[in-house]
């Protein structure tokens, strides 16, 4: 070989390999979750095919089976009715979580009193205070919108306390030293610290509301998608069972999103959002 060839050969070698690039249209139908989804469904699909239908349903079954309770309109009203009671009791639970969450978090002898009682009752789950919420609030709206607001009150509590606590105290000394007030110093720098906390409390409580309401209607309740899966089970209708999980798995997904696009856009400022 000439020494011209080997002067060639030893600078491709030196060169860097182009990594050949991913097309956009596979990365964005990968970030989609639809390959996720389509593997799901073809595995659920053998799995079924291999079942009786009672004990696992496949997909068809299961869309057939929400078509049929789409036509009389029942599977969009218990919907409906379920995601009202949802809204209802975590958007109250929210608003009587947050300001609790920091004055506990901000005032040391408040904390000191009610921090053994907060993580005392925070491990009875909700289900449990199904029956005192029916004897206290009746068997209508209320009672589930109290134990919606119980489910999503201790988890916002707990989260926005850890939000205060973790305020830098250089942040605190520095207002102080500009003569800010407590007013001052809570609304503009421990408020705004506390942001990304409190609204991740507020998405996990969101999963814990979907929780109790599902008990709330299998118990006491004429409406509502958990009442459509208690009451599949006495016309062994397991595809309408399927089509009730579904529709919360979708339902609370949907939530999520349209939260998770709240906190990108109205607080963007206070990247509550990690992109």
């Amino acid at each position: 070989m000439s020494v011209l060839g080997q002067e060639i050969i030893k600078k491709e070698a030196s060169q860097p390999r182009k990594k050949k690039k991913v097309p956009a249209f596979f990365k964005k139908l990968v970030k989609s979750g639809m390959i996720a989804w389509a593997i799901v469904l073809l595995i659920w699909s053998m799995a079924a095919s291999f079942s009786d239908p009672q004990f696992l349903p496949s997909p068809l079954a299961v869309w057939q089976g929400a078509i049929d309770l789409s036509k009389d309109g029942s599977l969009f009203l218990y919907m409906w009715v379920s995601f009202l009671r949802v809204i209802t009791g975590w958007t109250l639970g929210n608003i009587v979580a947050i300001p609790i969450g920091l004055l506990v978090g901000r005032v040391q002898v408040i904390r000191a009193l009610f921090d053994p009682i907060i993580n005392f009752v925070r491990f009875i789950p909700p289900l449990a205070f199904i029956t005192l919420f029916m004897l206290w609030f009746g068997i209508g709206e209320q009672s589930k919108i109290f134990l919606i607001m119980y489910a999503t009150f201790f988890i916002v509590v707990i989260n926005t306390m850890t939000g205060v606590l973790a305020v830098e105290e250089d942040k605190l000394r520095s207002a102080r030293s500009m003569g800010a007030s407590e007013l001052q110093i809570m609304s503009h720098v421990i408020i705004p610290a506390s942001l990304p906390y409190i609204f991740t409390g507020a998405k996990l409580a969101m999963g814990s509301s979907f929780m109790a309401i599902v008990g709330a209607e299998m118990v006491a309740a004429n409406e509502g998608i958990g009442y459509m899966i208690w009451n599949a089970r006495l016309y062994f209708k397991t595809d309408w069972i399927f089509v009730g999980l579904v529709i919360l798995g979708l339902m609370g997904f949907i939530m999520d999103r349209l939260f998770t696009q709240f906190g990108k856009i109205v607080l963007k400022r206070y990247d509550v959002v990690k992109k």
